[in-house]
Protein backbone atom coordinates (compact mmCIF):
# COMPACT_ATOMS: atom_id res chain seq x y z
CA UNK A 1 0.00 0.00 0.00
CA UNK A 2 1.46 3.07 -0.67
CA UNK A 3 1.75 6.40 1.02
CA UNK A 4 -1.44 8.21 -0.24
CA UNK A 5 -3.57 5.14 -0.22
CA UNK A 6 -2.63 4.90 3.88
CA UNK A 7 -3.60 8.26 4.12
CA UNK A 8 -6.86 8.72 2.74
CA UNK A 9 -8.29 5.61 3.32
CA UNK A 10 -6.80 5.91 7.31
CA UNK A 11 -8.60 8.96 7.42
CA UNK A 12 -11.60 7.76 6.52
CA UNK A 13 -11.77 4.65 8.46
CA UNK A 14 -10.46 6.71 11.51
CA UNK A 15 -13.31 9.33 11.25
CA UNK A 16 -15.91 6.15 10.48
CA UNK A 17 -14.45 4.14 13.24
CA UNK A 18 -14.37 7.52 16.01
CA UNK A 19 -18.25 8.41 15.22
CA UNK A 20 -19.48 4.59 15.37
CA UNK A 21 -17.49 4.65 19.17
CA UNK A 22 -18.49 7.98 20.26
CA UNK A 23 -22.17 6.76 19.06
CA UNK A 24 -22.59 3.64 20.97
CA UNK A 25 -20.79 4.92 23.61
CA UNK A 26 -23.35 7.71 24.24
CA UNK A 27 -26.15 5.14 23.54
CA UNK A 28 -25.11 2.82 26.17
CA UNK A 29 -24.52 5.35 28.54
CA UNK A 30 -27.48 7.60 28.23
CA UNK A 31 -30.09 4.50 26.96
CA UNK A 32 -32.11 4.86 23.66
CA UNK A 33 -34.26 7.56 23.74
CA UNK A 34 -38.05 6.73 22.04
CA UNK A 35 -37.09 2.76 22.02
CA UNK A 36 -39.77 2.10 19.78
CA UNK A 37 -39.03 4.21 16.99
CA UNK A 38 -34.75 2.91 17.24
CA UNK A 39 -35.96 -0.34 17.09
CA UNK A 40 -38.77 -0.03 13.60
CA UNK A 41 -35.45 1.57 11.87
CA UNK A 42 -32.91 -0.82 12.82
CA UNK A 43 -35.45 -3.57 11.81
CA UNK A 44 -36.01 -2.08 8.59
CA UNK A 45 -32.06 -1.23 8.06
CA UNK A 46 -31.28 -4.99 9.56
CA UNK A 47 -33.55 -6.01 6.74
CA UNK A 48 -32.06 -4.04 3.80
CA UNK A 49 -28.66 -5.52 4.66
CA UNK A 50 -30.00 -9.08 5.00
CA UNK A 51 -31.81 -8.52 1.44
CA UNK A 52 -28.41 -6.92 0.11
CA UNK A 53 -27.32 -8.58 -3.17
CA UNK A 54 -23.31 -9.06 -4.22
CA UNK A 55 -21.90 -5.79 -5.85
CA UNK A 56 -20.87 -5.84 -9.13
CA UNK A 57 -19.30 -3.68 -11.61
CA UNK A 58 -21.54 -0.33 -12.28
CA UNK A 59 -23.49 -0.89 -8.98
CA UNK A 60 -23.34 1.41 -5.91
CA UNK A 61 -25.44 0.52 -3.46
CA UNK A 62 -25.99 -3.25 -2.92
CA UNK A 63 -28.31 -2.72 -0.28
CA UNK A 64 -30.69 -0.30 -0.81
CA UNK A 65 -32.92 -0.33 1.54
CA UNK A 66 -30.73 -0.48 3.97
CA UNK A 67 -29.22 2.69 2.99
CA UNK A 68 -33.08 4.70 2.37
CA UNK A 69 -34.12 3.45 6.03
CA UNK A 70 -30.75 4.77 7.71
CA UNK A 71 -30.81 8.28 5.97
CA UNK A 72 -35.14 8.44 6.77
CA UNK A 73 -34.00 7.49 10.79
CA UNK A 74 -31.44 10.32 10.06
CA UNK A 75 -33.69 13.16 8.97
CA UNK A 76 -36.68 11.82 11.16
CA UNK A 77 -38.42 15.12 13.12
CA UNK A 78 -41.51 13.84 14.26
CA UNK A 79 -43.56 10.36 14.45
CA UNK A 80 -47.01 10.57 14.45
CA UNK A 81 -47.38 13.85 15.08
CA UNK A 82 -44.86 13.86 18.10
CA UNK A 83 -41.38 15.29 17.89
CA UNK A 84 -38.67 12.66 18.18
CA UNK A 85 -35.61 13.02 20.70
CA UNK A 86 -33.36 11.09 19.24
CA UNK A 87 -29.90 12.66 18.35
CA UNK A 88 -27.20 12.77 15.77
CA UNK A 89 -25.10 10.26 17.94
CA UNK A 90 -27.86 7.63 18.69
CA UNK A 91 -28.62 7.76 14.83
CA UNK A 92 -25.05 6.10 14.08
CA UNK A 93 -25.57 3.42 16.68
CA UNK A 94 -28.80 2.55 15.31
CA UNK A 95 -27.63 2.52 12.10
CA UNK A 96 -24.19 0.66 12.78
CA UNK A 97 -25.97 -1.97 15.11
CA UNK A 98 -28.31 -2.94 12.98
CA UNK A 99 -26.47 -2.70 9.58
CA UNK A 100 -23.89 -5.42 11.77
CA UNK A 101 -26.89 -7.46 12.65
CA UNK A 102 -28.32 -8.18 9.08
CA UNK A 103 -24.80 -8.67 7.86
CA UNK A 104 -24.34 -11.35 10.26
CA UNK A 105 -25.30 -14.27 7.90
CA UNK A 106 -23.33 -12.77 5.03
CA UNK A 107 -20.01 -12.79 6.96
CA UNK A 108 -20.95 -16.09 8.01
CA UNK A 109 -20.55 -16.85 4.14
CA UNK A 110 -17.32 -15.14 3.87
CA UNK A 111 -19.37 -12.34 1.57
CA UNK A 112 -20.00 -9.62 4.19
CA UNK A 113 -19.90 -5.78 3.29
CA UNK A 114 -16.47 -4.71 2.38
CA UNK A 115 -14.71 -1.70 5.30
CA UNK A 116 -15.00 0.68 2.53
CA UNK A 117 -18.97 0.42 2.03
CA UNK A 118 -19.33 0.45 6.16
CA UNK A 119 -16.93 3.48 6.64
CA UNK A 120 -18.91 5.43 3.97
CA UNK A 121 -22.37 4.58 5.13
CA UNK A 122 -21.80 5.39 8.74
CA UNK A 123 -19.79 8.80 7.74
CA UNK A 124 -22.92 9.70 4.96
CA UNK A 125 -25.31 8.95 7.75
CA UNK A 126 -23.82 10.88 10.31
CA UNK A 127 -23.37 14.17 7.60
CA UNK A 128 -27.37 13.80 7.14
CA UNK A 129 -27.74 13.66 10.64
CA UNK A 130 -25.49 16.70 11.77
CA UNK A 131 -27.22 18.82 9.10
CA UNK A 132 -30.79 17.85 10.27
CA UNK A 133 -31.07 16.89 14.17
CA UNK A 134 -29.51 19.67 15.43
CA UNK A 135 -31.77 22.32 13.23
CA UNK A 136 -34.77 20.67 13.96
CA UNK A 137 -34.05 19.87 17.98
CA UNK A 138 -33.60 23.39 18.43
CA UNK A 139 -36.42 24.93 16.70
CA UNK A 140 -34.42 26.53 13.89
CA UNK A 141 -35.46 24.60 10.84
CA UNK A 142 -39.41 24.73 11.69
CA UNK A 143 -39.10 28.52 11.71
CA UNK A 144 -36.97 28.90 8.58
CA UNK A 145 -38.74 26.61 6.12
CA UNK A 146 -41.80 25.80 8.07
CA UNK A 147 -43.55 22.16 7.68
CA UNK A 148 -45.13 22.21 4.40
CA UNK A 149 -43.48 22.12 0.83
CA UNK A 150 -40.31 23.57 1.56
CA UNK A 151 -39.50 21.30 4.45
CA UNK A 152 -40.26 18.64 1.76
CA UNK A 153 -37.80 20.40 -0.53
CA UNK A 154 -35.47 20.75 2.11
CA UNK A 155 -35.02 17.41 2.94
CA UNK A 156 -34.82 16.43 -0.79
CA UNK A 157 -32.04 19.27 -0.91
CA UNK A 158 -29.90 17.47 2.10
CA UNK A 159 -30.39 13.75 0.81
CA UNK A 160 -28.47 15.26 -2.72
CA UNK A 161 -25.62 16.84 -0.76
CA UNK A 162 -25.64 13.51 1.06
CA UNK A 163 -25.30 11.50 -2.21
CA UNK A 164 -22.94 13.55 -3.74
CA UNK A 165 -20.68 14.09 -0.64
CA UNK A 166 -20.72 9.72 -0.69
CA UNK A 167 -20.15 9.52 -4.55
CA UNK A 168 -16.99 12.07 -3.54
CA UNK A 169 -15.98 9.56 -0.86
CA UNK A 170 -16.37 6.60 -3.06
CA UNK A 171 -14.68 7.99 -5.93
CA UNK A 172 -11.48 9.50 -3.16
CA UNK A 173 -11.19 6.29 -1.59
CA UNK A 174 -11.03 4.14 -5.06
CA UNK A 175 -8.38 6.79 -6.64
CA UNK A 176 -6.33 5.79 -3.73
CA UNK A 177 -6.41 2.27 -3.84
CA UNK A 178 -6.15 2.21 -7.41
CA UNK A 179 -4.53 5.13 -8.63
CA UNK A 180 -6.92 5.73 -11.31
CA UNK A 181 -7.50 9.21 -12.87
CA UNK A 182 -10.37 10.65 -10.29
CA UNK A 183 -12.28 12.38 -12.34
CA UNK A 184 -13.88 9.35 -14.59
CA UNK A 185 -14.20 7.58 -10.89
CA UNK A 186 -16.21 10.67 -9.50
CA UNK A 187 -17.89 10.99 -13.22
CA UNK A 188 -18.96 6.79 -12.66
CA UNK A 189 -19.79 7.58 -9.22
CA UNK A 190 -22.06 10.39 -10.30
CA UNK A 191 -23.82 8.42 -13.14
CA UNK A 192 -24.84 5.92 -10.22
CA UNK A 193 -26.98 8.44 -8.28
CA UNK A 194 -29.15 8.37 -11.53
CA UNK A 195 -30.11 4.94 -11.03
CA UNK A 196 -30.19 3.68 -7.83
CA UNK A 197 -28.96 6.07 -6.03
CA UNK A 198 -32.09 8.58 -6.96
CA UNK A 199 -34.07 5.40 -5.64
CA UNK A 200 -32.57 5.23 -2.78
CA UNK A 201 -32.45 8.98 -2.01
CA UNK A 202 -36.48 9.70 -2.94
CA UNK A 203 -37.52 6.38 -0.55
CA UNK A 204 -35.62 8.46 2.55
CA UNK A 205 -37.36 11.07 2.35
CA UNK A 206 -40.71 9.54 1.38
CA UNK A 207 -39.93 7.61 4.75
CA UNK A 208 -39.18 10.29 6.69
CA UNK A 209 -42.09 12.45 5.76
CA UNK A 210 -44.71 9.95 5.85
CA UNK A 211 -43.52 8.51 9.52
CA UNK A 212 -43.94 12.40 10.37
CA UNK A 213 -47.38 12.15 9.60
CA UNK A 214 -48.95 8.41 9.66
CA UNK A 215 -46.62 6.62 12.24
CA UNK A 216 -44.22 3.67 11.85
CA UNK A 217 -46.95 1.76 10.13
CA UNK A 218 -45.86 3.84 7.14
CA UNK A 219 -42.34 2.09 7.55
CA UNK A 220 -43.38 -0.98 5.33
CA UNK A 221 -46.01 0.39 3.37
CA UNK A 222 -43.11 2.79 1.88
CA UNK A 223 -40.29 0.36 1.45
CA UNK A 224 -42.59 -1.83 -0.66
CA UNK A 225 -41.36 -0.05 -4.16
CA UNK A 226 -37.80 0.06 -3.31
CA UNK A 227 -38.03 -3.58 -2.52
CA UNK A 228 -39.73 -4.03 -6.05
CA UNK A 229 -37.06 -2.14 -7.53
CA UNK A 230 -33.94 -3.85 -5.75
CA UNK A 231 -35.85 -7.52 -7.18
CA UNK A 232 -35.59 -5.36 -10.44
CA UNK A 233 -31.97 -4.72 -10.20
CA UNK A 234 -31.10 -7.85 -9.21
CA UNK A 235 -32.95 -9.68 -12.52
CA UNK A 236 -30.55 -7.29 -14.34
CA UNK A 237 -27.56 -8.47 -12.27
CA UNK A 238 -27.97 -11.79 -13.44
CA UNK A 239 -29.24 -11.05 -17.03
CA UNK A 240 -25.78 -8.91 -17.26
CA UNK A 241 -23.66 -11.54 -15.83
CA UNK A 242 -24.89 -14.29 -18.02
CA UNK A 243 -24.64 -11.85 -20.94
CA UNK A 244 -20.99 -11.32 -19.49
CA UNK A 245 -20.18 -15.16 -19.02
CA UNK A 246 -21.39 -16.02 -22.74
CA UNK A 247 -18.80 -13.57 -24.29
CA UNK A 248 -15.98 -14.85 -22.11
CA UNK A 249 -16.98 -18.35 -23.18
CA UNK A 250 -17.45 -17.65 -26.68
CA UNK A 251 -13.62 -15.82 -26.44
CA UNK A 252 -12.28 -19.01 -24.89
CA UNK A 253 -13.37 -20.76 -28.43
CA UNK A 254 -9.65 -19.79 -29.49
CA UNK A 255 -8.19 -21.17 -26.64
CA UNK A 256 -9.75 -24.59 -26.71
CA UNK A 257 -9.28 -24.98 -30.46
CA UNK A 258 -5.84 -24.14 -29.72
CA UNK A 259 -5.28 -21.11 -31.38
CA UNK A 260 -4.23 -19.05 -28.56
CA UNK A 261 -2.35 -19.40 -25.13
CA UNK A 262 -4.45 -20.53 -22.31
CA UNK A 263 -6.26 -17.39 -20.22
CA UNK A 264 -4.47 -15.06 -23.42
CA UNK A 265 -8.38 -13.34 -23.33
CA UNK A 266 -8.17 -12.82 -19.94
CA UNK A 267 -5.14 -11.30 -19.42
CA UNK A 268 -6.01 -9.10 -22.10
CA UNK A 269 -9.36 -8.04 -21.01
CA UNK A 270 -8.01 -7.22 -17.54
CA UNK A 271 -5.15 -5.47 -18.26
CA UNK A 272 -6.85 -3.51 -20.91
CA UNK A 273 -9.92 -2.40 -18.61
CA UNK A 274 -6.97 -1.36 -15.76
CA UNK A 275 -5.06 0.53 -18.92
CA UNK A 276 -8.60 2.28 -19.93
CA UNK A 277 -9.50 3.62 -16.32
CA UNK A 278 -6.14 4.81 -16.65
CA UNK A 279 -6.74 6.61 -19.91
CA UNK A 280 -9.81 8.17 -18.19
CA UNK A 281 -12.51 5.76 -20.18
CA UNK A 282 -15.27 4.79 -17.99
CA UNK A 283 -18.46 3.20 -17.96
CA UNK A 284 -20.27 2.17 -20.98
CA UNK A 285 -16.91 2.74 -22.47
CA UNK A 286 -14.80 0.19 -20.50
CA UNK A 287 -18.00 -2.48 -20.84
CA UNK A 288 -17.10 -2.23 -24.80
CA UNK A 289 -13.55 -2.13 -24.16
CA UNK A 290 -13.65 -5.26 -22.10
CA UNK A 291 -16.01 -6.88 -24.35
CA UNK A 292 -13.35 -6.32 -27.22
CA UNK A 293 -10.05 -7.76 -25.56
CA UNK A 294 -11.84 -10.53 -24.75
CA UNK A 295 -13.13 -11.59 -28.35
CA UNK A 296 -9.95 -9.69 -29.98
CA UNK A 297 -8.86 -13.01 -31.60
CA UNK A 298 -11.83 -14.43 -32.51
CA UNK A 299 -10.96 -14.30 -36.62
CA UNK A 300 -8.14 -16.98 -35.86
CA UNK A 301 -11.01 -19.37 -35.86
CA UNK A 302 -11.64 -19.17 -39.79
CA UNK A 303 -7.82 -19.78 -39.93
CA UNK A 304 -6.65 -23.06 -41.75
CA UNK A 305 -3.51 -23.23 -39.98
CA UNK A 306 -2.87 -21.69 -36.24
CA UNK A 307 -0.93 -19.07 -35.59
CA UNK A 308 2.39 -20.55 -33.73
CA UNK A 309 1.65 -19.84 -29.88
CA UNK A 310 -1.29 -17.60 -31.05
CA UNK A 311 0.35 -14.49 -31.53
CA UNK A 312 -0.70 -11.94 -34.08
CA UNK A 313 1.67 -9.23 -33.11
CA UNK A 314 4.43 -10.68 -35.71
CA UNK A 315 2.18 -11.20 -38.13
CA UNK A 316 2.33 -9.18 -41.57
CA UNK A 317 0.18 -6.11 -41.33
CA UNK A 318 -2.08 -7.68 -44.13
CA UNK A 319 -2.36 -10.88 -42.57
CA UNK A 320 -3.13 -8.99 -38.74
CA UNK A 321 -6.00 -6.98 -41.48
CA UNK A 322 -7.76 -10.17 -42.27
CA UNK A 323 -7.76 -11.92 -39.08
CA UNK A 324 -9.09 -8.87 -37.31
CA UNK A 325 -12.16 -8.48 -40.48
CA UNK A 326 -12.94 -12.14 -39.91
CA UNK A 327 -13.20 -11.18 -35.98
CA UNK A 328 -15.56 -8.48 -36.67
CA UNK A 329 -17.60 -10.09 -38.91
CA UNK A 330 -17.97 -13.10 -36.26
CA UNK A 331 -18.61 -10.24 -33.37
CA UNK A 332 -21.32 -8.59 -35.71
CA UNK A 333 -23.08 -12.28 -35.41
CA UNK A 334 -23.38 -12.45 -31.50
CA UNK A 335 -25.78 -9.33 -30.89
CA UNK A 336 -23.34 -7.37 -29.02
CA UNK A 337 -22.94 -3.85 -29.46
CA UNK A 338 -21.79 -2.57 -33.17
CA UNK A 339 -19.05 -0.98 -31.27
CA UNK A 340 -17.05 -3.64 -29.88
CA UNK A 341 -17.19 -5.14 -33.32
CA UNK A 342 -15.36 -2.06 -34.72
CA UNK A 343 -13.09 -2.38 -32.09
CA UNK A 344 -12.06 -5.89 -33.10
CA UNK A 345 -12.30 -5.10 -36.76
CA UNK A 346 -10.13 -1.96 -36.16
CA UNK A 347 -7.06 -3.89 -34.88
CA UNK A 348 -4.55 -3.98 -37.44
CA UNK A 349 -5.37 -0.16 -38.27
CA UNK A 350 -2.63 2.31 -38.27
CA UNK A 351 -2.99 3.58 -34.55
CA UNK A 352 -3.71 7.02 -35.22
CA UNK A 353 -6.96 5.83 -37.35
CA UNK A 354 -8.10 4.11 -34.33
CA UNK A 355 -10.42 5.10 -31.83
CA UNK A 356 -8.68 4.75 -28.08
CA UNK A 357 -10.08 1.33 -27.28
CA UNK A 358 -8.45 -0.04 -30.20
CA UNK A 359 -5.18 1.12 -29.77
CA UNK A 360 -5.88 -0.35 -25.96
CA UNK A 361 -6.45 -3.67 -27.15
CA UNK A 362 -3.59 -3.49 -29.81
CA UNK A 363 -0.89 -2.69 -27.18
CA UNK A 364 -2.18 -5.14 -24.59
CA UNK A 365 -2.52 -8.04 -27.10
CA UNK A 366 1.18 -7.21 -28.88
CA UNK A 367 2.44 -6.79 -24.80
CA UNK A 368 0.76 -9.97 -24.23
CA UNK A 369 2.31 -11.77 -26.98
CA UNK A 370 5.54 -10.26 -26.29
CA UNK A 371 6.06 -11.14 -22.61
CA UNK A 372 4.85 -15.04 -23.64
CA UNK A 373 1.90 -14.70 -21.60
CA UNK A 374 0.73 -14.89 -18.05
CA UNK A 375 3.02 -11.70 -17.59
CA UNK A 376 6.17 -13.80 -18.35
CA UNK A 377 9.46 -12.85 -16.09
CA UNK A 378 10.19 -9.73 -15.18
CA UNK A 379 12.73 -9.28 -17.93
CA UNK A 380 10.30 -10.51 -20.80
CA UNK A 381 8.39 -7.94 -19.44
CA UNK A 382 10.62 -4.89 -19.85
CA UNK A 383 11.45 -6.28 -23.25
CA UNK A 384 8.31 -6.14 -24.24
CA UNK A 385 7.49 -3.23 -23.08
CA UNK A 386 10.68 -1.78 -24.73
CA UNK A 387 9.84 -3.13 -27.93
CA UNK A 388 6.07 -1.32 -27.91
CA UNK A 389 8.03 1.79 -27.46
CA UNK A 390 10.47 1.19 -30.36
CA UNK A 391 7.04 0.46 -31.90
CA UNK A 392 4.91 3.59 -30.86
CA UNK A 393 6.07 6.16 -34.21
CA UNK A 394 3.55 3.68 -36.16
CA UNK A 395 2.35 1.12 -34.47
CA UNK A 396 1.11 1.77 -31.06
CA UNK A 397 0.14 5.13 -29.31
CA UNK A 398 2.89 6.29 -26.84
CA UNK A 399 0.11 7.62 -23.92
CA UNK A 400 -1.52 3.96 -24.37
CA UNK A 401 2.20 2.11 -24.00
CA UNK A 402 2.72 4.65 -21.10
CA UNK A 403 -0.08 3.95 -19.44
CA UNK A 404 0.49 0.09 -19.57
CA UNK A 405 3.54 0.59 -18.60
CA UNK A 406 2.09 2.41 -15.13
CA UNK A 407 -0.46 -0.19 -14.94
CA UNK A 408 2.36 -3.07 -15.06
CA UNK A 409 4.40 -1.01 -12.34
CA UNK A 410 1.85 -0.59 -9.62
CA UNK A 411 0.88 -4.23 -10.20
CA UNK A 412 4.10 -5.28 -9.13
CA UNK A 413 4.18 -7.38 -12.61
CA UNK A 414 7.50 -5.46 -13.84
CA UNK A 415 9.68 -2.81 -12.23
CA UNK A 416 8.94 -0.11 -15.07
CA UNK A 417 9.74 3.27 -14.62
CA UNK A 418 7.99 6.45 -16.97
CA UNK A 419 9.04 7.12 -19.84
Amino acid sequence: MTRPTGLVVGVVYTAAALLTAGGLAWTLWFGVDQPGNALAFGALIAVGEFARWGALPGEREPAPLGAAGALAYALLGECAGEPTTHGVLQVVAVVVAAALAGAVPHVARGSGPALDHVARRVLTVGFAAVCFQPLYNSGELGKAVGHGAYYAVFLLVLLVLTALCDAVLAAAMLRARTRYPYGPLLRDELRALLGIGSAVCATGAVMALSVAVAGLWALPVFCVPLLLTQLSFRRYAAVRTTYRQTIASLARATEIAGYTQPGHARRVAALSTAVGRELGLSGPDLTVLEYAALMHDIGQLSLVDPVPDGATAPLPVAEQRRIALLGGAVVRQTGVPAAVAVVVERQADPYREQPLPARIVRAVNAYDDLAGGSGGTAGGALTALERLRLGTGHDYQPEVVESLARVLARGGLAPVPPG
